[in-house]
């Protein structure tokens, strides 16, 4: 696995050994990139974004969001088998000026009421069998977590099927292989 493009493009990003980790693949990864950066559904400048990757396992996605100039990128990972291979991914990177890390349970409701931070974008990766998706969604909308133009990226086997509060709209949604993507917006 490696950084698709921007200023680390080439560069290894190292995977864990165990399976409780699904990293993203870079086929799924790059075709993300391509709809924030095509789409006419939604407008996103990825210089001027702010990024929270929750779940962010060994940081396939933020690390390409700090590869490609985003303003900052904050990470929240609780599993200790994977923590120290996020850490050494973005040690690799040698530019430690706009990330952050948190090493925090996600479905813990003052996790994201503490960021105090509206986001341009929200990537989530839980795992597959995840059934929890609507509380984390909820607790982005109570938190006013996400600005007005801002979207949910969320990562998804792609026979999942979710159901999303009613605040919520799927602007897209593509299948790779076995996962699937699915953009989302708040409605006002």
């Amino acid at each position: 696995m490696r950084i698709i493009s921007g200023l680390y493009k080439g560069r290894k990003i190292f995977e864990p050994k165990d399976i409780k980790t699904r990293p993203l693949k870079d086929l799924t990864k790059e075709s993300i990139f391509n709809i924030l950066s095509h789409s006419k559904k939604f407008k996103i400048d990825l210089s001027k974004s702010i990024i929270l990757d929750l779940f962010s396992g060994v940081g396939s996605f933020g690390i390409e969001c700090l590869s490609r100039g985003v303003k900052k990128v904050i990470f929240i990972e609780n599993y200790k088998g994977v923590l120290p291979i996020l850490k050494k991914n973005l040690d690799n990177l040698k530019y430690k000026i706009n990330f952050e890390i948190i090493k925090k349970n996600i479905y813990d409701n003052k996790t994201l009421s503490n960021l105090n931070t509206k986001f341009d974008i929200i990537f989530l990766d839980p795992p597959y069998k995840d059934k929890n998706i609507e509380k984390i969604l909820l607790n982005i909308l109570i938190n006013k977590s996400l600005k007005d133009d801002g979207i949910i990226i969320l990562h998804r086997h792609k026979n999942e099927k979710d159901h999303f509060p009613e605040k919520f709209e799927i602007i897209e949604e593509k299948n790779y292989g076995i996962s699937k993507i699915i953009f989302l917006k708040i409605l006002n």
